[in-house]
């Protein structure tokens, strides 16, 4: 399976400019999951019609698997704008079982109560342990067992699949 990172990220920016259309979303507060939320949400924001800089979120203390993994040797920073009755979109690079968007979702209500989430992902692997799915998506795969996706970035943004044995 070869993945076209490009046909991709076009068609989230098609998708999202139409949802945001539809649902008369203007001056969103675009938020990526770091590290590959947000290297997608960068591509993102070149079509967002937004006044606001991109935020970011590093979800590391509010994962559920925190006291079993540990400390990320890696934790990077939140920047949250004020999003109190604002529309947001939050954005990940792969969607698998819904933990991390459910990570991102609680961190994004102790900063406030926003208008709206909007949830764009680059790859959805469709394999959900939570009720959680994604309004923009560029691509749904399927995937062997043993086989994840590795977005590199940011420059240049590259996606790959991998064995995990």
């Amino acid at each position: 399976m070869k993945l076209d990172l490009e046909r991709s990220l076009a068609s989230m920016k098609t998708q999202l400019a139409e949802y945001c259309d539809k649902k008369k979303i203007e001056d969103a507060i675009v938020v990526g999951i770091h590290s590959g939320g947000v290297w997608v949400a960068e591509q993102l924001m070149e079509n967002m019609p937004t006044n606001e800089p991109l935020a970011t979120l590093d979800i590391t203390f509010y994962r559920d698997d925190f006291t079993k993994a540990g400390l990320n040797p890696k934790v990077n920073q939140t920047l949250l704008p004020a999003i109190e009755d604002r529309h947001v979109i939050l954005v990940d690079d792969v969607l698998m079982s819904g933990r991390t968007i459910r990570a991102a979702m609680n961190e994004i209500f102790d900063f406030g109560r926003p208008a709206s989430i909007t949830l764009a992902i680059l790859y959805d692997l469709g394999q959900h342990e939570l009720p959680i799915s994604a309004d923009i998506v560029g691509e749904r795969l399927t995937l062997n067992a043993d086989q994840r996706v590795k977005l590199s970035g940011p420059r240049p943004l590259s996606v790959s699949l991998m064995d995990t044995h």
